[in-house]
């Protein structure tokens, strides 16, 4: 067994996206890290190119129980037993990063978008303080305002069988680069499916809004108490506004590279030239090694 994964769900419109992030993976990590990349059936012969051993391309119908099928042209997945409502593709990838990261063999799972890149060396110490597994935890981040974060916190309580969540603000852990215990999440797992009286898989997936980290993070925080997993929210430099970097902007927030991130991502919806975000990796890769 490794000491640590990578899980990227991606798509054929992020394929370029991933092709850095899976370059800078090979880079910053042990040799006996596996990148693991989730695709639509169609998308893999596109992201064949990668396989080997140390990328494995995994289709979705791999992951999911055979009762799940797609629905032609429409992006949306149906569970064949329990037809209505249809599983949108973006709860869909939040199953498939659960799914996965309960099955790999590894310490550590990280789960990285198609945006993130690697810039500094990663192992699974760097997700460790003491022997415990951190946690990526916010405090007091999710505001009233912040109306789905604070749905996304109801439905994971109520998955969990926890009491109504409190007032905002609430605790966010929500990160385009992310970390778990695998044991951990297949005892989140086991929870869904003891409180719900459904097979995890099903009782997600009949949830119309919903977040993955969230509901990870409750079950952590609520179920196994917060003192098990010291915070941790320095892992990923982030540029989340939608208008795109020029080439100073992008250097510029480079230049902004925290001294313990072990990454950046500039968000794909930006519409940041490749040749820009290129240019903040490079800078970020020159600071982190300076």
């Amino acid at each position: 067994m490794s000491e640590l994964a990578v899980i990227t769900p991606s798509y054929a419109p992020d394929a370029d996206l991933f092709a850095e992030l899976h370059r800078s993976v090979l880079t910053h990590t042990p040799h006996d890290t596996v990148h693991h990349v989730i695709v639509p059936p169609a998308d893999r012969a596109l992201f064949a190119q990668y396989g080997g051993a140390r990328c494995h391309v995994w289709t979705y119908p791999e992951i999911l129980p055979r009762r799940y099928a797609h629905l032609p042209r429409t992006g949306l997945w149906m569970n064949l037993r329990r037809p209505w409502p249809p599983v949108r593709g973006w709860v869909m990838q939040q199953t498939l990063k659960i799914a996965a990261a309960g099955e790999i063999a590894a310490d550590v799972v990280l789960l990285a978008d198609s945006d993130v890149v690697l810039v500094r060396p990663t192992t699974a110490e760097r997700f460790m303080t003491d022997g415990r597994m951190r946690l990526y935890r916010e405090e007091d981040a999710v505001t009233a305002e912040m109306e789905r974060h604070v749905r996304w916190h109801h439905v994971a309580r109520r998955l969990l069988g926890l009491p109504s969540a409190p007032a905002p603000p609430l605790r966010d852990y929500v990160s385009p680069l992310n970390f778990w215990d695998p044991r951990i999440v297949r005892a989140m797992q086991r929870r869904i499916q003891e409180t719900t009286g459904q097979d995890w898989i099903d009782a997600f997936n009949s949830q119309l809004h919903i977040s993955e980290f969230i509901l990870y993070g409750v079950y952590v925080d609520e179920v196994l108490g917060a003192s098990a997993a010291p915070s941790d929210t320095t892992i990923c430099h982030n540029m989340w506004d939608q208008a795109p970097l020029d080439h100073d902007g992008a250097v510029a927030f480079a230049e902004r590279l925290p001294s313990e991130a072990i990454a950046m991502m500039i968000s794909a919806k930006s519409g940041t030239p490749r040749r820009f975000r290129l240019a903040a990796a490079r800078r970020c890769a020159e600071l982190a090694g300076e």
